[in-house]
């Protein structure tokens, strides 16, 4: 490219002095031969007046007297009626330039000057020109060879760029190089390694926040599959087969729930459900995990209540409260519903020391952690609790107590408070 630019740029250069040099050449070659010739019929003039001042004074012609008035290197011949010629200066062997005047007595003086004085003028000129149109192709190539760096360079930048995309570095550079149509190259590009960027992003969010909420689910699943492979009791095997393809299809609408906000996490799928039956499930489900531990999870509360979102999701919402419980509690973890205004709350508790003070409501970005744990869970049940319209808070740090608010479809039937173990 930058030799093309140089050429395309030398080649208008020289296109251009060859017009208007030529035609300079021309005209100053014309203009210096005028001139010549002018100077000539002025000398011619000048004499003959000289001569006719000596005629009328009937006084011989001088030929010494008329050299003096001649200029170097030219030539004068001198005709009087009635009188032999009169030459003054040598004569001129080669080309000449000839100017002629006469006298009002029938003087006529001739005179001559060599061509090749305008050929060394003209000359000259044309050196002069010449130097100048080289002048101008030098000046030409250079500001071609910088115009050609300040182009190519660009592109070849943009080229590495494009290249680095393609290989899978989706970094901008953000550079920008004052051509606002190589500008608006770089725009685009930095606006596409952007969007990539955000779905490689997506793309590892998705894959770290699938791994960490199926990995407790699957582990339950297996062990119900595991129950029924060593049982002989039919009753059993239905119970425990019945609760698998619960957790199947709550896993189901896990991952749809994950696919979901990957791709748009303010779309939503919240649907009015009975709050109650989300909360047995997960009292059940956890509760044989809690035995295991010496520990116990209780639920307590108002009861009746139909909140409004997705069942799946505030399922898994629960269960990562709960296993983060079991991991980095202690004591006995509790299940709390109650109502604060139009909304429906559930609170999970444990007698654990709690959230370190330095992490307050960080605890719910990604990879912080108090526990040396991902620091994943969380911030994808605030991102499921908030899909739905909900939020995940954390209301008190030492015990801790997380809070799930949730909208009320319909205000409750009020019933005593219980406490099921």
């Amino acid at each position: 490219m930058r030799r093309r630019l140089i050429n395309s740029t030398l080649a208008v250069v020289l296109v251009v002095i060859a017009v208007f040099g030529v035609s300079l050449v021309i005209v100053e070659t014309r203009t210096i031969t005028s001139s010549a010739q002018d100077r000539i019929e002025s000398e011619a003039l000048r004499l003959v007046g000289i001569v006719e001042s000596s005629v009328l004074e009937h006084r011989p012609v001088d030929s010494e007297a008329l050299s003096e008035q001649l200029d170097v290197g030219r030539f004068a011949r001198i005709t009087i009626p009635g009188q032999p010629p009169v030459e003054v200066g040598e004569k001129i062997p080669d080309s000449v330039i000839r100017g002629t005047a006469k006298g009002e007595q029938g003087e006529v003086v001739v005179v001559e000057e060599s061509r090749s004085t305008v050929t060394r003028e003209v000359g000259r000129t044309l050196a002069v020109v010449g130097a100048v149109a080289l002048l101008a192709v030098v000046a030409a190539v250079l500001l071609a060879v910088r115009q050609a760096n300040k182009l190519a360079s660009p592109l070849t930048d943009l080229a590495e760029t494009a290249e680095r995309l393609g290989s899978g570095d989706p970094r901008p550079r953000h550079r920008r190089y004052g051509v606002p149509e190589l500008d608006r190259v770089a725009d685009v590009l930095d606006s596409s390694a952007e969007r990539i960027a955000r779905m490689l992003t997506a793309e590892r969010r998705l894959a770290a926040d699938a791994s960490h909420q199926l990995r407790t689910p699957l582990t339950a699943l297996s062990m119900r599959l595991e129950e029924i492979a060593v049982t002989d009791d039919l009753e059993t095997v239905r119970e425990e087969a019945s609760i698998a393809l619960t957790q199947v299809e709550r896993l189901t609408d896990v991952v749809e729930r994950l696919l979901t906000n990957s791709r748009d996490p303010r779309t939503g799928s919240a649907v009015p459900f009975d709050l109650d039956e989300v909360v047995k499930q997960q009292v059940e489900e956890w509760r044989p995990a809690y035995r295991s531990a010496g520990r116990a999870i209780v639920r307590s509360g108002k009861t009746g209540m139909r909140a409004f979102g997705t069942p799946g999701a505030v399922s898994q919402v629960l269960a990562t409260l709960v296993e983060n419980a079991l991991m980095h509690g202690g004591g006995t973890v509790a299940l709390r519903t109650r109502v604060i205004g139009n909304q429906a709350v559930l609170e999970v508790t444990d007698e654990g020391p709690g959230v370190p003070p330095d992490l307050g409501n960080r605890i719910f970005e990604r990879a912080i952690s108090g526990r040396n744990s991902t620091g994943i869970g969380l911030a994808v049940a605030r991102d499921l609790a908030e899909a739905d319209g909900g939020r995940l808070e954390l209301l008190q740090a030492q015990p801790p107590v997380f809070a799930l608010f949730l909208s009320r479809t319909e205000p409750e039937r009020p019933e005593p408070e219980q406490t099921v173990r």
